[in-house]
C-alpha cells in the first residue's frame, strides 16, 4: 500500500507509518474492533487503542494490549505523571477511529460532552475523525441520532454507515457495524484525501433565495442548503479554502469556512463575483428563484377577499452569468428536476457554460430537503448515474471526479 500524508501534511513518524487511535465504545460489536486493528496494522500503521469503561465489559484490554503493542488508554487519570492524558493523547494520532461508536458517544461528541478519556480526546484532537456506528435499527432510526450523525457530518468527520440485517437484539434492519474492511478502506480513504485539495480556492452557493412581496411576504422554495453546505465541508477537509455564499437556512456553518449570507438573487450574484475571480471550482448549488415580483410593495398586503395579482420578473442566471467568463475555473451546477432529470441537465449543461451538471431527481421521497439524494453526473462526453447517497458521499465523490478528471 502506498505510503500517505499525514493529516497535517508531514511525513508519519516511525518511516512513514501513520499512527491510527482507535476508539472503542461499550457495545456487542466491541469484538470486530480487534479484526479492524489487525486491518490497520497490515496495511502498515501503527495503531493506538482508547476504550471507554463500557468497553471493557465487552473485550478486555488485556486483548488490545497484547494485538497493538501499546498500552490501552482507558480513565482519565491512568497514564503516571501525565495530569492532562487527553491532550498528549489527542496529539498522537494521524486519525482518529472510532468503532464501533455507541449511539451514547456519537450524542456526547456530537454535543461536545467530555466526560470520559475517549470523549475528551475527541474534542481535543485535529486530527481527522472517523466514526463507525452500531446500535439497535431503533436507536439508528430516531430523529436525535439522525440529527447527531448530521451534525458530526457538518463538522468534517466522516461516518463509515452501518449495515442491515440481523442485529445482536434479535431485530432486522440497519444498525449493524459495517464489516471492518469497510471501516479500514474509509479509514485510509480519509488520510488519502486529506489534503488533496490544499491550496485551492472553492465557491459553493446553497439554500434558496427569498424574493419578497411586501414587508412580510416572500416568494421561495423548500431548499434545505444542505447539499451545498454538505459540498462546502468536504472541500474544507480536503485542505481547500471555501466561500459559501448561503441563502437563508435552518443550518450551523462548516467550520473554517467562510460564510457570506444573502436572502435575494440580486445578493447572491453580487456576493458571487469576487470569490467567483479567483475561484478554481464553483459549485452552484442553491436553489435561485427563477422570478422575482416586478415590484415590492412598501406596506403588508391586505387580505380583502379580491383575488391578487402580481407580475413577476425574470432573476439572474446567477451560474450563467459568472461562467461566460470562467477562465480556468470548472464550473459545477446542480439541476433538481421532477421530470425529464437528465434532458434538463444536458440543457443546462450548454445554456449555463457548466463543465459538470449534477442532475438531482427531487420527485417523491427524495425531494428537497431529504437526507439522501439520488443524482447524475452529467459532462459533454457522458453521464454517471449514482446511486441512492448521503448527500455528504455525494459531495466526496462529485470531488474525486473534478480532481481525477482534465
Amino acid at each position: 500500500m502506498p505510503q500517505l500524508p499525514s493529516h497535517d501534511g508531514r511525513l508519519a513518524r516511525g518511516g512513514g507509518c501513520l499512527v491510527i487511535l482507535l476508539g472503542v465504545t461499550g457495545c456487542i460489536a466491541a469484538y470486530k474492533s480487534c479484526e479492524i486493528l489487525r486491518l490497520l496494522q497490515k496495511a502498515g500503521h501503527d495503531v493506538k487503542v482508547v476504550m471507554t469503561e463500557h468497553a471493557t465489559e465487552f473485550v478486555g484490554p488485556t486483548t488490545f494490549r497484547a494485538l497493538s503493542g501499546h498500552e490501552v488508554a482507558v480513565g482519565l487519570f491512568d497514564e503516571p505523571g501525565d495530569p492532562i492524558h487527553h491532550v498528549s493523547l489527542a496529539k498522537e494520532p494521524d486519525v482518529f477511529l472510532v468503532a464501533p461508536a455507541t449511539a451514547n458517544v456519537i450524542a456526547k461528541i456530537a454535543r461536545g460532552v467530555a466526560d470520559d478519556l475517549l470523549t475528551t480526546t475527541a474534542l481535543a484532537t485535529k486530527a481527522p475523525l472517523v466514526i463507525a456506528p452500531a446500535m439497535n435499527v431503533e436507536m439508528w432510526r430516531d430523529v436525535v441520532t439522525q440529527e447527531n450523525i448530521a451534525t458530526l457530518e457538518a463538522r468534517g468527520c466522516t461516518i463509515v454507515y452501518p449495515d442491515s440485517g440481523y442485529l445482536a437484539c434479535g431485530d432486522v434492519g440497519a444498525g449493524r457495524l459495517a464489516e471492518p474492511e469497510a471501516i479500514v478502506q474509509a479509514t485510509l480513504d480519509v488520510l488519502a484525501r486529506s489534503r488533496d485539495m490544499e491550496g485551492m480556492h472553492v465557491l459553493v452557493t446553497a439554500g434558496p433565495t427569498q424574493e419578497p412581496l411586501d414587508p412580510v411576504r416572500y416568494i421561495s422554495n423548500g431548499s434545505s442548503g444542505k447539499s451545498g453546505y454538505a459540498i462546502a465541508a468536504e472541500a474544507r477537509d480536503r485542505g481547500a479554502q471555501v466561500t459559501l455564499v448561503s441563502g437563508p437556512v435552518a443550518l450551523t456553518a462548516p467550520e473554517g469556512v467562510e460564510v457570506i449570507p444573502v436572502r435575494t438573487a440580486d445578493e447572491m450574484l453580487e456576493a458571487c463575483r469576487s470569490p467567483f475571480a479567483h475561484a478554481d471550482i464553483a459549485v452552484f448549488v442553491a436553489a435561485v428563484s427563477d422570478w422575482k415580483p416586478e415590484a415590492v410593495r412598501e406596506q403588508k398586503i391586505k387580505h380583502d377577499g379580491e383575488d391578487l395579482l402580481v407580475k413577476f420578473v425574470p432573476n439572474p442566471d446567477i451560474a450563467a452569468t459568472l461562467a461566460a467568463d470562467k477562465g480556468a475555473t470548472k464550473v459545477v451546477t446542480y439541476a433538481a428536476e421532477t421530470c425529464d432529470v437528465l434532458a434538463s441537465a444536458r440543457k443546462k449543461l450548454v445554456s449555463k457554460n457548466a463543465d459538470l451538471v449534477v442532475a438531482n431527481d427531487v420527485s417523491g421521497e427524495l425531494g428537497m430537503g431529504s437526507a439522501d439524494n439520488r443524482v447524475w453526473f452529467v459532462d459533454a462526453d457522458d453521464v454517471e448515474e449514482l446511486p441512492v447517497l448521503p448527500k455528504r458521499l455525494i459531495a466526496r465523490t462529485l470531488f474525486d471526479r473534478l480532481l481525477n478528471r482534465p
